[in-house]
């Protein structure tokens, strides 16, 4: 049986989106049948970082209404093998899904899939709560800085309420500099969020490169950014990967 993850944020702007694309890209290099569902119905940006946009046809609400079986309206990358791809919808449908539906459609990933990978939306709406309700982890995405660690703080308590049985934190976009200059660091932010770290991952310009040359970012030739969500990774499947110093 597989396993839920999903990927959130408090607030726009973590690179949670990139973070969800690297992370089941790097479970599917590692082996694991991996599907990654964007959540952000009207707004959808997944198939950008996964390199899949050809492949955005199909969505969800095809497959919690029943016009599609879930592996007929996934997309398998052609990039990186055991990667599967399931839209959010371009428009927003005001007849959303209620909770029994959306149950259906995770019990399907779990047979199908090793690892489902959630992107959820920014903030604390309705999808950012359908996204969490039925994850077996929750990885908080946010940036060492105050407004982000304030919204996470909420986004942390809310889950929490929801039952997450695990709940992680990634700090992403690190740079020491940065740091310093607000006379921070990595552990006081885990200690007011109050959220065990699965990853620190640096600022990197081939996040930003690996974008825009249409190349996913565990298959770009510079791989700082990526090498650490590759650990994550592989902390996820249980293995016992250190965190890297700062």
């Amino acid at each position: 049986m597989g396993k839920v993850i999903a990927v959130a944020s408090g607030k726009g702007g973590t690179g949670k989106t990139t973070s969800a694309a690297a992370i089941s890209s790097s479970l599917a290099i590692l082996g694991f049948k991996t599907l990654c569902i964007d959540f952000d119905a009207g707004l959808r940006n997944l198939d950008l970082s996964l390199c899949m946009t050809d492949f955005s046809v199909t969505d969800f609400l095809d497959v919690v209404s029943g016009r599609l079986d879930l592996m007929e309206a996934c997309s398998e990358s052609p990039q990186i093998p055991n990667l599967f791809f399931l839209s959010a919808p371009s428009i927003p449908d005001l007849n959303e899904p209620d909770e029994a539906e959306l149950k259906l459609l995770f019990v399907k990933a779990r047979q199908e899939f090793d690892y489902c990978v959630v992107d959820a939306p920014s903030g604390i709406g309705t999808y950012f709560r359908y996204a969490n309700l039925f994850a077996d982890m929750s990885i908080i995405v946010i940036l060492g800085e105050l407004p982000s660690t304030r919204d996470a703080q909420q986004a942390a308590t809310l889950i929490r309420e929801m039952g997450v049985p695990d709940l992680r934190l990634l700090v992403n976009r690190v740079l020491p500099k940065n740091l310093k200059r607000i006379n921070t660091t990595i552990d006081d932010v885990i200690d007011t969020i109050g959220v065990r770290l699965i990853g620190i991952v640096p600022e990197d310009k081939s996040v930003f490169r690996a974008l825009h040359a249409n190349v996913p970012l565990l298959m770009y030739k510079r791989k700082l950014a990526a090498n650490d969500f590759l650990d994550i990774a592989r902390r996820i499947t249980g293995e016992e990967v250190p965190l890297r110093q700062w």
